[in-house]
């Protein structure tokens, strides 16, 4: 990777919508060298999608938590359990597994508090292998969806 594919990656994390010509311009390129180097860091990996950053309170989906999960149980079965379902639960738009306590970190966004009770009651605390659940309330995002540092 060079600086050319590093500012590639840059202006795409500015702004995903940008057409090929667009990118090119920005990053002074003609086009068909630019679509090559496109191309072969969507292959690489290096970019893995493409989507929409989108607004939750406007969506209705004011209120988030941080959940700290910590497991009774850590073997593989357990985990594997634990880990699928999680990836079940729409709420949960992110999950981290963390060396140390606790094991999880779980980023929740429910439409307020009463829908994350309910859902904390009837999902979060039985899911496979957990020993103790501690949520924060997130009383606001300071720094959200930046870009990575390249």
């Amino acid at each position: 990777m060079d600086d050319v594919d590093r500012k590639i990656l840059a202006e795409l994390q500015k702004d995903g919508r940008l057409t090929l010509t667009e990118l090119a311009e920005r990053v002074r390129l003609s086009v068909s060298p630019c679509h090559r180097r496109l191309r072969a860091l969507e292959r690489s990996g290096a970019i893995t999608g493409y989507h929409a950053t989108l607004n939750a309170p406007a969506l209705g989906l004011g209120f988030e938590a941080l959940v700290f999960v910590t497991m009774r149980y850590e073997d593989r079965q357990t985990v594997a359990a634990f880990e699928e379902a999680v990836a079940e639960i729409p709420h949960v738009v992110q999950a981290q597994r963390l060396f140390g306590d606790p094991d999880y970190l779980l980023r929740v966004v429910t439409r307020d508090l009463e829908a994350y009770r309910r859902l904390y009651d009837d999902r979060l605390a039985s899911l496979p292998g957990v020993q103790r659940l501690s949520s924060t309330l997130v009383m606001a995002n300071l720094v959200e969806a930046r870009p990575l540092p390249l």
